[in-house]
């Protein structure tokens, strides 16, 4: 991985370098960076720095032979672990290795990937990823034993926020005296999901989003995206290439999210006195609750930038609203004035508390429910 195929970033490319050059690498590093931004693509770079012993500002000048390891992500220095579910092929105790092939070919297609990408990828269906104990013991097993190539280990934990508790504390001493010469580079999206045993052994590196021109640049040089389409995709993505790339080739509407979203709110108005319409509500949620746990909380997110969008409309900042309604009959414009200071924070609320249910395997059926009878009292509030 170059450094020169990571978009934007150049100040912490910059410190990496140098902090790699002078001998000063902490032993556990935590990148945090919402999806998009090249947390991801930053570790691999990094680790191959580190790995190949290159010199200057790209990832050349060292051993060549280990840099072509690296291409195809097989140096045996390097681990991954991310999170996993079992699956048709992998029936138990699923752990990273067991999915390593397909690791490989999601980080040559997608390194900017996100959680919901992967799972995908993976075809986990229904279930939640986690890393897990049984990771945890395969980490503790691997990083025992000597490097292949006498120099550092370096163990990337993908999404490090999705350790659950036995795995962490079974981590934790080894994050805060690891063998000689072995770096940990955790990466998660919210430093608020780590827990603070484990955020308090790292050093922390925050990536910001990424700006609109390196995106329009990116697109228009890796995709031979138009330059007109590049300047509206790039101010629509929010800094992330990921959201950029789906975008550019209508991946983000590949399940009607819109659709849901206008029949829940239009039932919403409509239900205020009208006890019937409560039964085409508990019909909407029953269509919901038939999804995937990941593909539910990927709607309620659609649903908090679809009323975050209608706020700003109605706050008179049309320059930062980027979404384009495809549903007939329905406009932004016209759903504004129901979204104010009054009842976004409440709203906000429940959506995210809608998540964290779902996360902990809540009765979908009833989570909808409740949060559609909520939405038809705060939806008119004044």
């Amino acid at each position: 991985m170059q450094y020169s195929d990571i978009i934007g970033q150049s100040f912490l490319k910059n410190h990496l370098i140098q902090s790699a050059a002078s001998g000063r690498v902490p032993h556990a590093q935590l990148f945090i960076g919402a999806e998009g931004t090249g947390t991801l693509p930053m570790a691999i770079a990094y680790a191959q720095y580190l790995l190949c012993k290159n010199v200057g500002n790209e990832n050349t000048g060292g051993n060549e032979a280990c840099n072509i390891k690296f291409a195809n992500l097989s140096h045996p220095d390097l681990h991954f672990v991310y999170p996993v579910a079992t699956t048709e092929a992998v029936k138990k105790n699923a752990t990273s290795d067991l999915f390593a092939e397909q690791w490989r070919s999601f980080l040559k297609t997608n390194r900017y990937g996100n959680l919901f990408d992967w799972y995908t990828h993976i075809d986990i269906q229904n279930k939640q990823g986690q890393i897990g104990v049984d990771e945890a013991s395969e980490v503790l097993k691997k990083l025992a034993l000597k490097s292949f190539e006498g120099g550092y280990k370096i163990m990337i934990i993908w999404m490090a926020d999705k350790l659950n508790t036995e795995a962490s504390n079974k981590l934790l001493k080894l994050l805060e005296e690891p063998p000689a010469k072995t770096v940990f580079i955790l990466i998660a999206e919210n430093e608020k999901n780590i827990l603070q045993t484990i955020l308090s052994r790292c050093q922390v590196l925050k990536f910001p989003p990424l700006n609109t021109s390196e995106i329009q640049e990116a697109l228009i040089q890796r995709e031979q995206c138009d330059p007109q389409e590049a300047i509206m995709i790039a101010n629509q993505a929010q800094g992330s290439y990921n959201k950029a790339l789906k975008l550019l080739h209508n991946k983000a509407n590949a399940l009607p999210y819109e659709k849901w979203f206008v029949q829940w709110v239009r039932a919403a108005f409509r239900a205020k006195g009208n006890a019937a319409v409560i039964q085409e509500l508990i019909e909407w949620s029953e269509e919901l609750a038939a999804l995937g746990r990941e593909q539910q909380k990927q709607f309620i997110e659609f649903c908090i930038e679809m009323f975050r969008q209608a706020l700003l409309l109605n706050y008179q900042t049309p320059d930062l609203v980027y979404y384009k309604t495809t549903v007939d009959n329905f406009k932004l414009e016209k759903f504004a004035p129901f979204v104010n200071g009054s009842n976004i924070t409440e709203i906000y609320q429940e959506l995210s508390d809608a998540t964290y249910h779902i996360e902990r395997n809540g009765n979908a059926k009833m989570i909808f429910t409740d949060l559609s009878i909520k939405l038809t009292r705060l939806i008119h509030k004044k």
